[in-house]
């Protein structure tokens, strides 16, 4: 059993601590079959949706807001368990955290009671291929005519992507140069001149692709918010998200500690168990300092914003740098306590390894996330944050 000493911390209130006991209860029971990676991620919606679970994942009514907390607890069960577990659960909150913060009530009528049971499968349409990280490089077009705006262009690495019923979208509408001439959309693949141009792998599969849009027309009413608040939408958007992605970091880290706890218990070396060594001690010991480490700087950065915060870039910018990196050596630490058990396709640990790769480079990796939070103490040591 996972340790959830941490749930007793003053980050969470009871219905926090009940809340993570409904999860666990949820994932424990899941039984994913990798086979088939799309039609895994759909089932995983729809049972989660079931469920209840995806309900954080979504703000219906004006005087609602995301509980942060729960997202991160949520992740954190769910990677613990199942990777694509966390991923079907992540994307329906990510792919209308747009629409939450800034839609229209008509959109949030239209869309989040639907991705909130599973009836719906969103994505965001951030990145294009020339961008990456440079979200005010972006150079898809999206002109207005008459009542429309007709998109063009390519969005790539989309999460969901080829499987996804709404996409947010972002895209130039020209109000400026750089970040201030970008604005958010509402966007559906039935569209005539959306195409799925490919569908991309991964060391740990996900449904994944690059999407062609070729002269799509939208009405009007398909914006988020006002011309030229792309930018603060998306940023505002990965502002809530990129904490839960180090939520997803520290589940990851947790069962591979739990894995390794198991491993140097039952695994003997020379009569006496693996864990008699002091140096298999030693890592043990930083394993779980840094889950602990990485779980404190996840639920400040989830605290601080449930509280009231208009902006935790700081705070979710150090969870995410911190959890995502502090992940991969917990992960590999324990491939290294496996020994050739640890590199069998198959093994958890395994599995793990080829996880937690991928979180270190989306939402903003961890380079990025270094600029981010150094100009973040410059502000503060400058009396501008």
């Amino acid at each position: 059993m996972a340790d959830q000493s941490f749930l007793n911390w003053p980050f969470f209130d009871q219905e926090h601590r009940d809340w993570a006991a409904q999860v666990e209860a949820v994932a424990a029971g899941l039984n994913v079959d990798h086979s088939d990676t799309d039609a895994a991620c759909r089932k995983l919606v729809a049972d989660l949706g079931r469920a209840g679970i995806l309900q954080p994942t979504g703000a219906c009514d004006s005087g609602e807001s995301l509980d942060v907390r729960k997202l991160c607890l949520s992740r954190e069960i769910l990677a613990r368990h199942d990777g694509l577990a966390d991923f079907a659960f992540a994307m329906q909150g990510l792919g209308t955290g747009a629409i939450s913060l800034f839609g229209t009530d008509a959109q949030k009528a239209a869309w989040l009671p639907k991705t909130r049971s599973g009836a719906a499968i969103a994505a965001f349409a951030l990145t294009e291929p020339q961008s990456g990280s440079d979200v005010a490089n972006s150079t898809m077009t999206a002109v207005r005519d008459g009542d429309d705006y007709v998109l063009n262009g390519e969005k790539t690495w989309i999460s969901n992507g080829g499987i996804a019923d709404v996409y947010t979208l972002i895209a130039r509408t020209g109000e400026a140069p750089g970040a201030k001439g970008l604005s958010a959309f509402v966007v559906t693949p039935d569209l005539a001149g959306f195409e799925v141009v490919e569908r991309l792998e991964t060391i740990a599969p996900h449904p994944l692709a690059t999407l062609r849009f070729t002269d799509v027309r939208i009405p009007a009413s398909a914006m988020i918010g006002a011309p030229g608040q792309g930018f603060r939408i998306a940023m505002s958007v990965l502002d809530v998200f990129r904490s839960t992605v180090a939520a997803a970091a520290l589940g990851f880290a947790r069962r591979a500690l739990d894995e390794a706890l198991v491993r140097v218990t039952e695994r003997h070396v020379q009569g006496a168990p693996l864990f008699d060594l002091q140096m298999v001690q030693g890592h043990i010991a930083d394993m779980a300092l840094d889950v602990d480490a990485a779980a404190l700087l996840v639920y400040r950065a989830a605290w601080t914003k449930d509280s009231g915060a208009a902006r935790v870039t700081r705070e979710a910018a150090m969870a995410k740098l911190f959890s995502t990196e502090a992940a991969q050596v917990v992960i590999d630490k324990a491939v290294q306590l496996f020994g050739g058990e640890g590199v069998r396709s198959g093994a958890m640990v395994e599995k793990l390894y080829r996880e937690i790769r991928a979180l270190r480079i989306y939402e903003g990796a961890s380079d990025v996330q270094r600029v981010v939070i150094a100009r973040q103490a410059m502000m503060a040591m400058e009396g501008k944050s």
